[in-house]
């Protein structure tokens, strides 16, 4: 299986287990909160990797309207479940099926770091792609550069795989998409590790 291929069947393998692993509370949650309040209502939002709806795609849809996107259709179903007023979708980061100018913010947590990551700049320029002038993204990414696998991940026996650039490099694939970054924060992941949450408008 490739890269995808791993990630897709894990995260489908999972889903209850992530869902309950993944409570959506802390550091993460609040600077979800804080956009929401930012954007004006009713802002068109996508949750692009949105597992099982926390903590962006629940936080998002109290005031505004979003597409929650998610490359495995388990975490799809959790998502709907819990967020029943978004629009779901499964898709691919890279490739967004979504029309240009499309979103007034993307959300993107502990996604970016699942694809390989020679097609970050894909990902990063589709983000853009489909906001719109002035839109916002908040979306966690590698402090460090990293590239692994766990062939028992949160103790499933589900094989995960990971590919992911530090914030350096980071900041240089979002500013050649088109993004200014606005703010870095390293945030504690509540599944181990410690990842950079990114804010940036194009």
């Amino acid at each position: 299986m490739d890269q995808r291929d791993v990630v897709r069947s894990g995260y489908d393998e999972i889903a209850a287990t992530y869902a309950a692993e993944r409570d959506g509370e802390g550091r993460e949650r609040s600077l979800v909160e804080e956009l929401a309040s930012a954007l004006a209502d009713g802002g068109r939002v996508l949750d692009a990797g949105c597992g099982a709806g926390t903590p962006a795609a629940d936080v998002l849809a109290e005031r505004h309207d979003v597409v929650a996107l998610d490359i495995s259709r388990e975490q799809l179903q959790t998502a709907r479940e819990r967020v029943p007023s978004a629009g779901v979708v499964q898709g691919d980061l890279a490739h967004l099926p979504s029309p240009d100018d499309a979103f007034d913010a993307v959300v993107s947590y502990h996604a970016v770091i699942h694809v390989p990551r020679e097609e970050h700049a894909a990902v990063f320029a589709e983000f853009e792609r489909v906001l719109r002038p002035g839109g916002r993204l908040l979306a966690a990414v590698g402090s460090e550069p990293w590239v692994g696998e766990n062939d028992d991940w949160l103790d499933t026996g589900e094989r995960m795989a990971w590919s992911f650039y530090g914030v350096d490099r980071n900041r240089e694939l979002l500013a050649e998409a088109g993004f200014e970054v606005t703010d870095v924060e390293e945030v504690p992941d509540e599944l181990g590790g410690t990842f950079a949450i990114v804010e940036a408008r194009v």
